[in-house]
């Protein structure tokens, strides 16, 4: 019965956070309350850190068991392929503006820009897989050992970031068009692909093309 809860809970959760960062649940916000518009961003990266204690507190009450791990000689390469992944993440920081990702810049300069119309960014991990932060993300989920809760929320997580990657890449596609789509076809989703990647001046060549297309949103 407690697995039943956690999943609701992250489906819960997943449910609010999809609503929210909808274009439309931005536009209405910004209608409704015009001066707190550049805090939008802020206000929804709190929202998401505050709901998500629901789902992780029953996931850590339920703590049990293991009932899942990688066997043998895959013990010491899962935890070297999480470190690994711990560490990529750590390192695509460098290539994100984290005031911006916050909400903090939109706040400080009264920014009411909606995310989606910002211009098309390209970080190197990106030339790799179009959404390295979930890949990461993943890595690190799966190479550890579980219990029940753990396994239950390990894979309500993996499905919302499959279906919350696909609609997100619906605004993308929206937003950046043709530039974008040859993105996706160039580049893998989730898992990357040694055939599949861009190099340095093909990935300037997109962006560039994602300016000229779309002027009005830089």
């Amino acid at each position: 019965m407690r697995i039943v809860w956690i999943l609701a809970a992250w489906t819960g959760y997943f449910v609010l956070h999809s609503a929210l960062a909808s274009t439309r649940a931005k536009t209405a916000f910004a209608r409704r309350f015009p001066p707190l518009a550049p805090a939008y961003r802020l206000l929804f990266n709190a929202v998401a850190l505050v709901s998500a204690v629901v789902p992780l507190g029953l996931a850590w009450a339920a703590r049990g068991p293991v009932v899942w791990a990688w066997p043998g000689v895959g013990t010491p390469i899962a935890r070297v392929l999480g470190a690994g992944a711990a560490a990529g993440f750590l390192w695509t920081l460098r290539a994100y503006d984290l005031q911006e990702f916050l909400g903090l810049r939109q706040w400080q300069t009264r920014d009411a820009t909606p995310d989606d119309r910002q211009r098309l960014r390209i970080s190197p991990l990106h030339r790799f897989v179009r959404h390295p932060w979930y890949f990461l993300g993943l890595v690190m989920l799966w190479t550890q050992p579980m219990d029940a809760a753990r396994l239950a929320s390990a894979l309500a997580i993996t499905a919302y970031l499959v279906v919350g990657s696909r609609l997100e890449e619906k605004k993308l596609l929206h937003t950046h068009g043709a530039p974008y789509a040859a993105y996706r076809r160039a580049v893998p989703g989730l898992m990357p692909l040694p055939w599949r990647w861009l190099t340095r001046a093909q990935a300037d060549a997109l962006t560039k093309a994602a300016a000229r297309d779309r002027p009005a949103a830089l």
